[in-house]
């Protein structure tokens, strides 16, 4: 993949390509964000699947949604209740065997991701997966603007959640706070104005 006039994402692509980080790729709306999701799909450099938090971004992602793909019920996902939510579920040999088989999940608009459902999402793929390591050692692309839509919480549900999140958003996630430091400058590619050759 070559970018003519961003380093940035030159470099998004190799972390992707070469290591096993997960990576948080925001930047303006109109920067480069979708265009550089579509080329990675185009050029596969793992096994993976996308998705989204709602159908829109789904469909715009080209993916499915978190809740569809990894078969969530809707509503809070709360840490102390993992295994009652994992008897709920009830996948398709074919469903565990695309699990299985995943390196990389790219999640588009992931700001409107809850730290719940991240989590939620760490208990499906260490159940399939390895059940040591934070999202079963799937890598995470995490692709979104956290000035666009922010996750959606009552009050009511945010009283549940704040004993066990700092904040609604995604990197409040347990699962994500257990992942290598991941909130720095290596991991974080802010998206420019871009030409793909």
């Amino acid at each position: 993949m070559n970018y003519q006039s961003n380093p940035q994402l030159e470099l998004a692509f190799d972390y992707v390509s070469n290591t096993n980080k997960n990576i948080f790729l925001t930047g303006k709306a109109g920067t480069g964000k979708t265009t550089f999701l579509q080329q990675l799909k185009h050029e596969p450099v793992k096994r993976m699947a996308v998705v989204a938090p709602t159908g829109v971004a789904a469909i715009n992602a080209g993916g499915m949604t978190i809740h569809s793909f990894f078969q969530l019920p809707f509503g809070l996902f709360l840490p102390e209740y993992t295994q009652d939510a994992a008897r709920q579920r009830r996948f398709t040999r074919d469903k565990i065997r695309l699990i299985q088989s995943l390196d990389l999940l790219v999640i588009d608009e992931i700001s409107m991701v809850r730290a719940d459902l991240l989590d939620a999402v760490d208990d499906v793929l260490r159940r399939y997966k390895d059940r040591q390591r934070p999202f079963g050692g799937v890598q995470l692309l995490m692709i979104g603007d956290l000035h666009q839509l922010p996750p959606v919480v009552k009050d009511e549900d945010w009283e549940l959640l704040r004993a066990h999140y700092e904040t609604p958003y995604f990197f409040s996630s347990l699962a994500l706070q257990q992942t290598d430091p991941w909130l720095s400058n290596s991991s974080i590619f802010t998206a420019k104005a871009i030409t793909f050759l």
